[in-house]
């Protein structure tokens, strides 16, 4: 089966509605799928289930000018105050952020077809240092996290050929030191898995998916080294999340049709494990918010996932096993969703967005985006919203590079502005983001990034 093929199968499932038969977020095919031209990567879409968790060519200027359009509709709770020292900029830099970016300080981390990092000023997008790929970069993965003046990312493990003649090389997890861009260490994955499941940090530790595909290890931040290790059993899957420092698992049975999902704590320091809470059927993992794991499943979970359609189950798991689950309804098949506080934030292919209070279960308000949206089955993908909790707003960005903010408490549209993409961009690798630094939105598509102050509450 072709690469593109692969790619389509998994979206399918996953557009789907019957969310007891899907064991991954809606944008697995985003992070599982690593578009790489000669890397078998197949067994990475199979083995590992990902948390749904985390957004313009040559010339290219900002829309609306004189117009008007990007004047708030009403005012948002508060008005953008730009970061210290921070100027509007764009940068187009071919090789530095095709596979995303992500925000840590006043610094972006980047990574593209030739820097599996590229650190950048994200007060005037200049690039700071870089780290060379081992062959080959045009995955749609980007560094994992950043902590201690130490950036965690992913790279080819080899740039040989395989004997055959093709090319299997693996990936490994690094550290780079965030002040100089040198590599501290590495350590070899068991699969070509670069999701947000393959590695996150832990108190005191690295979570990695190394030795084996169904082994998680804790690995010392600065040296590598392995600090304890858990392995669950084969015909299961586990989801992870990390909740105050403290990793958990979602575990259920690799059936179509699962009877229960156990939710597992693991010590940080010692790894040993405590089941925390069972819950019924092949739970979902959305996402965490505060202390909380949030998952989702058919409304008739309890019978083993069953009847499938709009009628949902939203939960909420504390680190102590407390649990509260309300009914979710789905507005249409859902192009993106993001737990963001104390929100699921959803976008449906109708190009409506939504607001679901995970305290009281209940949609607080239903909107136009205000944005054009992707074709559902074409790439790229709608890039996840963020949200500005000082100004109230959520933000939306389009591929095609339109933006709009909605006021978080009521959705109504509050800005909206629009950055010209210029040449359509090609079917693979990172798919667009929207980040936010402080007030400051990025956006990056490709190798193009800008970054900009919305003018939302002014």
């Amino acid at each position: 089966m072709t690469t593109e093929r692969v790619e389509e199968k998994v979206r399918e499932t996953l557009n789907a509605v019957a969310l007891d038969r899907v064991r991954a977020p809606a944008n697995l095919v985003e992070q599982v799928v690593r578009r790489r031209s000669r890397r078998r990567f197949s067994q990475a879409a199979g083995a590992v289930v990902a948390v749904a968790a985390i957004s313009v060519g040559a010339v290219f200027g900002f829309g609306g000018g004189g117009d008007g359009h990007d004047r708030p509709v009403r005012p948002a709770a508060s008005p953008a105050t730009p970061p210290e020292g921070w100027e509007p900029w764009q940068s187009s830099s071919p090789g530095a952020s095709e596979r995303g970016c992500l925000v840590d300080g006043s610094a972006l981390y980047c990574s593209g077809s030739e820097y599996d990092v590229a650190k950048l000023d994200a007060n005037t997008g200049k690039r700071l240092w870089t780290v060379k790929v081992n062959r080959e970069g045009d995955g749609v993965d980007h560094p994992v996290a950043v902590r201690d003046g130490v950036v965690y990312a992913y790279r080819n493990h080899t740039a040989r050929n395989a004997p055959d003649g093709d090319y299997a090389g693996g990936t490994d997890l690094m550290a780079v030191d965030a002040g100089t861009g040198d590599v501290l260490w590495k350590v070899e994955m068991p699969q070509d898995d670069r999701t947000a499941q393959a590695a996150m940090l832990i108190d005191g530790a690295v979570l990695a998916n190394t030795p084996s595909v169904r082994t998680m290890s804790a690995l010392d931040p600065l040296t590598g080294k392995e600090k304890w290790r858990h392995t669950w059993d084969k015909g299961t899957v586990c989801q992870r999340a990390v909740l105050s420092g403290v990793p958990f698992l979602a575990c259920l049975p690799d059936v179509e049709k699962p009877d229960a999902t156990e939710v597992l704590r693991l010590d940080p320091a010692t790894g040993s494990a405590t089941k925390v809470a069972t819950l019924p059927g092949g739970q979902q993992l959305m996402g965490t918010t505060g202390d909380r794991m949030v998952l989702i499943a058919a409304q008739d979970a309890g019978a083993g996932g069953g009847g499938g359609g709009k009628d949902l189950r939203l939960t909420t798991v504390s680190g102590s096993g407390e649990r509260v689950s309300r009914p979710y309804r789905t507005v249409g098949a859902t192009a993106t969703s993001e737990v963001i506080g104390d929100r699921l934030i959803s976008v449906s292919w109708q190009g409506k967005a939504s607001a679901y209070s995970l305290s009281t279960g209940k949609t607080l308000w239903t909107r136009p985006v205000g944005i054009k949206l992707p074709g559902q089955e074409t790439m790229p993908s709608l890039p996840s919203p963020v949200v500005s909790a000082g100004q109230g707003v959520v933000y939306f960005f389009s591929p095609t590079g339109d933006l709009s903010g909605l006021d978080l408490r009521t959705g109504e549209q509050v800005w909206r502005d629009h950055v010209d993409l210029g040449k359509e961009r090609p079917a693979f690798g990172g798919s667009p983001q929207l980040l936010l630094y402080e007030d400051a939105l990025v956006v990056r598509n490709g190798s193009t990034v800008v970054s900009l102050l919305p003018r939302a509450g002014d």
